[in-house]
């Protein structure tokens, strides 16, 4: 796996022009910077996940990096393909999962999309059957095939969504909100197989979410995108010091206790046996807990993480000159 940047932003705009209402009668044209300078490189097999509040601009930058929005400044390329110029070519080389919207054929059956996706991008027959064979073992479909796509569930649909995007081997991979909808026991086989195929293909995966999770289990790199600037670029353990977040441990004693007194954590809400204990987000939980299960009769606990949104609005407050 090299390191040959795959994914270029340089210095990218995109400005909107929208009509307000400046009256009765009267509307004033106002330019919306959805993307306002930003400047990123992407090395070929790399996982990131790119994340900030809704409205930030992500979605205009995938947008951006599949052809489907041409920059008003800067340029793009993914793969050496400016992507706004030669978008069928590089429509071949890239896999979208968007959410909500599904590129499945919504009356046909799982079976007969994929079908469709393997003639649209002439993949062959070889390649396509040992591709959705893998798809459909590690992401649990063989009781959907044959099941049509609007009777599926969000998060059925999900899964057969990342696999129609993963079956034509594209070298980038742009997820938005992989594993919405789904189950844990789904969520860590969608996560399980996205860094399998990172890990085996070398595929580049570019991951937007909301779940903190996801980027913690998958990704090494987070960029930050906050009112159209990249705010941060690094590790997530970075981004929790700067944001000063902090996970919470909800912990169960065989009795009511006073609020616990143990070294990295601090007791925040107690109610009969159970009690909230918050803890920076960059420790490990792991050595807590030990200390907890010395000193205190444990009988069960679960670990909460911190939203994206907390995280992100705690650095924005204490970086302004970013």
């Amino acid at each position: 796996m090299g390191t040959q940047a795959l994914i270029r932003f340089e210095d990218v705009e995109k400005v909107f022009q929208v009509r307000r209402k400046a009256g009765r009668l009267r509307r004033e044209r106002h330019e919306v910077r959805a993307v306002d300078g930003i400047s990123f490189e992407v090395p070929r097999g790399e996982m990131v996940g790119y994340i900030g509040p809704n409205g930030a601009g992500k979605s205009t930058s995938v947008k951006m990096l599949t052809g489907i929005l041409m920059p008003s400044a800067g340029r793009v390329t993914v793969a050496g393909i400016d992507p706004s110029r030669e978008r069928l070519r590089l429509a071949r080389r890239i896999g979208v999962v968007f959410g909500q919207r599904t590129t499945l054929w919504w009356d046909l059956p799982l079976r007969d999309s994929y079908e469709l996706v393997r003639r649209m991008y002439r993949v062959p027959d070889a390649r396509y059957r040992a591709n959705l064979d893998r798809c459909v073992e590690l992401l649990d479909l063989a009781d959907l095939l044959d099941v049509p796509v609007r009777q599926l569930s969000l998060g059925q649909r999900m899964r057969g969504d990342i696999a129609a995007a993963l079956l034509p081997d594209p070298e980038v991979l742009y997820l938005d909100e992989p594993t919405i909808g789904l189950d844990v026991i789904s969520k860590a086989k969608v996560r399980d197989f996205l860094r399998e195929v990172n890990a085996e293909h070398g595929t580049t995966v570019l991951l937007t979410t909301h779940d903190l999770t996801d980027i913690e289990q998958l990704c090494r790199r987070v960029m930050v995108i906050d009112h159209g600037r990249l705010v941060y670029d690094g590790g997530l353990a970075g981004l929790h010091a700067i944001g000063d977040s902090e996970r919470v441990l909800v912990v169960d004693f065989d009795r009511e206790l006073p609020p616990v007194e143990v070294d990295g954590v601090r007791s925040v809400r107690v109610e009969g046996p159970r009690q909230w204990l918050r803890f920076p987000a960059s420790a490990s939980a792991a050595p807590l807990v030990a200390r907890l299960a010395a000193r205190y009769p444990l009988v069960d606990l679960s670990v909460r993480e911190p939203a994206i949104e907390d995280v992100i609005g705690r650095m924005c407050a204490g970086s302004q000159g970013l």
